[in-house]
């Protein structure tokens, strides 16, 4: 995906995101955090916005801590949740392409890195967002999902900080059953290596997980459950253990 599209489902996954908050009412629930109530999933989402805009906006070469919450609620909360997404979304359109700053996980560009984050950023968090409200989770498109999936397991688990090993080395594939995207994931006692692969020249595995892009990529981010998995059962209760990212 492209840095413009990135900013794009970032505009609409921020105002989905308020919108289901302001109708669940922010002392609503959240299962999908169980430890949350809406007023802290939105807190934490503006703050992480507030964070991730003064990278760009102000060109910060080294890791700064994220911000106090606000000790506000309600509409208050919404209102300046809605603010930070909106400057948010206007500093990384407005940004110059060669915009240097600092960030983690490998990209084409800071700026290229910012978009992607917080659009999957936003994304998930819409849906604890929705799930506050009882119903069904809105599954983002296929070609987003692919992305996330991309960014999750080539990206935040290739780090060291990474908890899903196993002693002995193990392979689990997760195949999008809707697209053409096939990643094979190789575990050991190190992060794991993950690489796209070709459905056609995948080789054996210990454990397949399978099914469709979004749901894959809303399942891996532990907000629905993981779909059936062939093989040895015990790698998918490994990644749904071991994959939560802090």
């Amino acid at each position: 995906m492209e840095t413009a599209e990135h900013i794009s489902a970032l505009d609409e996954e921020g105002r989905l995101l308020a919108a289901a908050a302001r109708k669940a009412g922010t002392d609503a629930e959240v299962p999908t955090c169980p430890k949350w109530r809406v007023r802290d999933l939105v807190r934490h989402t503006g703050v992480v916005h507030r964070w991730a805009t003064a990278f760009v906006a102000e060109g910060h070469a080294s890791p700064r801590p994220l911000g106090s919450d606000p000790e506000l609620d309600g509409d208050a909360l919404l209102t300046w949740f809605e603010d930070g997404h909106r400057r948010l979304v206007y500093t990384l359109r407005t940004a110059p392409a060669d915009v240097d700053c600092w960030n983690f996980l490998p990209a084409p560009s800071p700026l290229a890195f910012w978009a992607r984050r917080q659009a999957h950023e936003t994304a998930v968090h819409r849906a604890d967002a929705q799930s506050a409200l009882g119903g069904e989770l809105g599954e983002p498109a296929v070609d987003f999902a692919v992305d996330g999936i991309d960014e999750l397991l080539l990206g935040f688990h290739a780090r060291d900080r990474s908890r899903v090993r196993t002693e002995t080395p193990r392979v689990l594939r997760v195949r999008a059953t809707d697209t053409d995207a096939v990643w094979t994931v190789r575990l050991s006692s190190e992060p794991p290596v993950a690489e796209r692969a070709e459905a056609s020249k995948a080789g054996d595995v210990d454990c397949e997980i399978a099914g469709p892009a979004p749901r894959l990529y809303l399942s891996l981010w532990n907000r629905l459950p993981l779909p059936a998995a062939t093989g040895d059962p015990s790698l998918a209760e490994l990644w749904r253990e071991t994959s939560g990212i802090g």
